[in-house]
């Protein structure tokens, strides 16, 4: 069963950066790995994958050309820098799994699993 833990996250004015950093149990080598988030009041949405070599990515319109996924496989370590954020980011942000990412059609968290706690996101405007 894998299991994956998130931190990193924060409080921090509109414009700046956070990276959150999630820990994998087994081998993120051999996993699609991902980033959704739940704002609040609002449903859980997707916000990044990554592929299991880390060649391939996708991210939804919303956060293209501010976030940043990526990972570290000897570390079993995923990533999300988040750059120029906005209000609209807040949320509890997830990371989870898969056996293979999926970069047909909308970004869904159907299949991922290991969820962990979340990691809380504050964005002040």
């Amino acid at each position: 069963q894998v299991q994956l833990v998130e931190s990193g996250g924060g409080s921090v004015q509109a414009g700046g950066s956070l990276r959150l950093s999630c820990v994998c149990s087994r081998d993120t080598y051999s996993l699609c790995t991902g980033w959704f988030r739940q704002p609040p009041g609002k449903q859980r949405e997707g916000v990044a994958i990554i592929s299991g070599t880390g060649a391939v990515t996708y991210y939804v319109d919303s956060v293209k050309g501010r976030f940043t996924i990526s990972k570290d496989n000897a570390k079993n370590t995923l990533y999300l820098q988040m750059n120029n954020l906005k209000a609209e980011d807040t949320a509890m942000y997830y990371c989870a799994a898969k056996a293979s990412c999926n970069f047909n059609g909308p970004l869904v968290s159907a299949g991922f699993t290991g969820w962990g706690p979340g990691t809380q996101v504050t964005v002040f405007s």
